[in-house]
C-alpha cells in the first residue's frame, strides 16, 4: 500500500504544479469584464496550489518517496492538462472547475488509500486539500451561474 500512496501523492504533486502555471497563464492572459475579479482568484488559486505542491511532497518525503520535481516528469505525471491558450474568461472558469471536480475523485480515491493504510496523516492532508476543491467548485460554478 506504501508504493499506492507513494504514487498517489505524487499525481497530486505533478497535478498541483500543472494548475500553478495553467493558474498563472489565466491570471495574466484572463480579459473582459470579469478581469479583475478572476484575475485576483487566479492569483489566489496559483498561491493556494503552490502551498499544496509543497505540502504533498514534503509528506511524501516523510514516507520515504521522491517527488517528481522536473516539468517533464511533471506533465508525464499529471492527470490534468496544460493551458492551450486563447480560453476566454468563462473556459478559463469551465476549466478549473474541470480540473478541481478532477482533483476531488483522486482525492477521495487517496483518501480510501491512506484509511487502508492506516495512515491518518495523509488521509487528513487530502481531506484538508478536498475540502478546500468542493468550496471552490461552489464558487466557480456560482461565478458560471450554474
Amino acid at each position: 500500500m506504501k508504493t499506492s500512496l507513494h504514487d498517489i501523492l505524487n499525481r497530486q504533486i505533478a497535478n498541483w504544479s500543472v494548475l500553478y502555471m495553467k493558474l498563472h497563464h489565466y491570471h495574466w492572459y484572463v480579459k473582459g469584464e470579469p478581469f479583475f475579479t478572476l484575475h485576483m482568484k487566479f492569483e489566489e488559486l496559483y498561491t493556494e496550489a503552490s502551498l499544496h505542491v509543497d505540502a504533498l511532497a514534503e509528506r511524501l518525503l516523510a514516507l520515504g518517496g521522491k517527488p517528481v520535481a522536473t516539468l517533464s516528469g511533471v506533465l508525464e505525471e499529471a492527470s490534468v492538462s496544460d493551458a492551450s491558450g486563447g480560453e476566454s474568461a468563462q473556459q478559463m472558469v469551465g476549466t478549473i472547475v474541470s480540473d478541481f471536480v478532477r482533483l476531488t475523485a483522486e482525492l477521495k480515491a487517496g483518501m480510501q488509500a491512506a484509511a487502508a493504510a492506516q495512515d491518518e496523516t495523509t488521509g487528513d492532508l487530502l481531506l484538508g486539500i478536498h475540502a478546500g476543491l468542493e468550496k471552490h467548485v461552489w464558487m466557480l460554478n456560482a461565478f458560471l451561474g450554474k
